[in-house]
């Protein structure tokens, strides 16, 4: 799955007026003894991909049916891009929202500060907490409370192509962004092929800033980061790699340029995710090579760390659900071990339990590379409702600022007024 600006529009948040959702056969007042008591109907909605992933997850609705059979579940696959605006809209109203829902890790803070979603914490769906991956389970959070169940994960690295490193005379790939430099004109120089490319998708600057120190806001502080001085210094950083280490970039076709690139052995090195390791080996340079793809954290910068964004999708119960239990009883079944087992070794996706991670699943050269990376470099986005609307100001200037059409500094001081726009409150600092 391409990673990119997660969101769009700034929020307004409102009351929700609990409704009637997917379905109810029976009252969540007291909760049964035993889980086998529960019954009713409930609607799932899943974003996974309709073709390759979700006769995976139609699966195991069917074994949880059969392990329950008093419950049964209404599966509906709803596209990726279509469930936020879908989603918000049936809760709003209070009418056709799903029982649970399958979301994008990005979407947990918006839903929860819309009371949307329920706290999931002491319910049955939140079950052997200490066995998550705690950044996963992190993505999950919302001013203390849980709100969802951590079901996949993903992250940024640095995918390289071992024989065009070997072939330069590199031993390892960089460990800093001014190696990452280095390297790629070392490359170009001695292999024809270029270092890098670099996307213009904002989301994929995000390493950039975190291993710089610098983020897009602070809600603690109620601040507007994104012009300060650790940002000023990554994003100078992203400029450099653009004119001294990247292939010429193709601001329309950018991402289906880069990949091609890659996999065909232009492009030596690229800051991706897990999701383009499918198309990867599709191209001349992998098709019959699968260990010439290496896998790295990305690059460390001025602050010291190697940090990139946490990716992937939770399972969310809706508030207004009128069979919480089996919602409850539904999620804690998609997200255990033995369903994460299930969905890793058939669509290759990363688990978020640290027990989902067996031999079996392990033998996946791409989730045996990114189980280090997501461990050692991942981390949150910052927790804000309005966080992914921050995207769109920040692609803009982004852009103008790889172009050359603006400078660094005018570019983040115009990205922070935005900014500030969408956070009431906040000042920039």
């Amino acid at each position: 799955m391409r990673r990119g600006i997660a969101l769009a529009a700034a929020v307004t948040v409102v009351a929700l007026t609990a409704s009637a959702c997917g379905g109810s056969d029976s009252d969540s007042s007291s909760k049964p003894k035993d889980p086998k008591d529960i019954s009713g109907t409930i609607t799932y909605w899943d974003t996974s991909d309709a073709a390759t992933e979700a006769p995976t997850y139609k699966a195991l609705v069917k074994q949880f049916e059969a392990k329950y059979p008093k419950i049964k579940v209404n599966f509906q696959s709803v596209p990726f891009t279509d469930v936020e605006q879908k989603f918000k809209s049936a809760a709003k109203s209070g009418k056709g929202a799903p029982d649970v829902v399958r979301t994008d890790v990005g979407l947990m803070a918006e839903y929860a500060s819309l009371g949307y979603i329920a706290p999931l914490d002491g319910t049955a769906a939140l079950k052997d907490t200490s066995d998550f991956n705690a950044t996963p389970l992190n993505t999950a959070k919302y001013n203390g409370k849980t709100y969802g169940v951590p079901s996949v994960t993903d992250t940024l690295g640095l995918l390289y192509n071992k024989k065009l490193l070997k072939k330069a005379g590199i031993a390892k790939p960089p460990a800093t962004w001014d190696e990452f430099v280095a390297d790629s004109k070392t490359i170009k120089q001695k292999t024809g092929a270029f270092g890098t490319y670099v996307n213009p998708d904002s989301y994929f600057l995000l390493p950039l800033l975190y291993s710089n120190g610098a983020d897009l806001a602070d809600p603690s502080g109620k601040k507007v980061t994104i012009s300060n001085a650790a940002a000023v210094t990554a994003l100078t950083t992203a400029k450099k790699i653009s004119d001294e280490a990247s292939m010429k970039v193709d601001f329309a076709n950018a991402y289906q340029n880069m990949q091609t690139a890659f996999k065909n052995g232009k492009v030596a090195m690229l800051i991706q995710g897990p999701w383009s390791v499918s198309d990867d080996l599709t191209g001349s340079a992998f098709k019959n090579d699968e260990a010439n793809l290496g896998y790295a954290n990305v690059p460390a910068g001025a602050g010291g760390k190697a940090q990139a964004p946490t990716g992937g999708h939770n399972l969310a119960v809706y508030q207004g659900s009128r069979n919480l239990d089996a919602s409850y009883l539904f999620t804690q079944f998609m997200t255990s071990t033995e369903s994460q087992v299930t969905i890793a070794k058939a669509t290759g996706t990363l688990p978020t339990r640290k027990s989902a991670y067996t031999t079996e699943v392990t033998a996946n050269s791409k989730i045996a590379g990114f189980k280090p990376i997501l461990e050692q470099t991942a981390r949150p986005r910052v927790a804000l409702p309005q966080v992914g609307s921050l995207f769109t100001p920040l692609q803009q200037n982004y852009v103008k600022i790889l172009q050359g059409d603006e400078s660094v500094k005018n570019g983040l001081d115009t990205t922070a007024k935005e900014f500030q726009k969408l956070l009431p409150g906040y000042t920039i600092g």
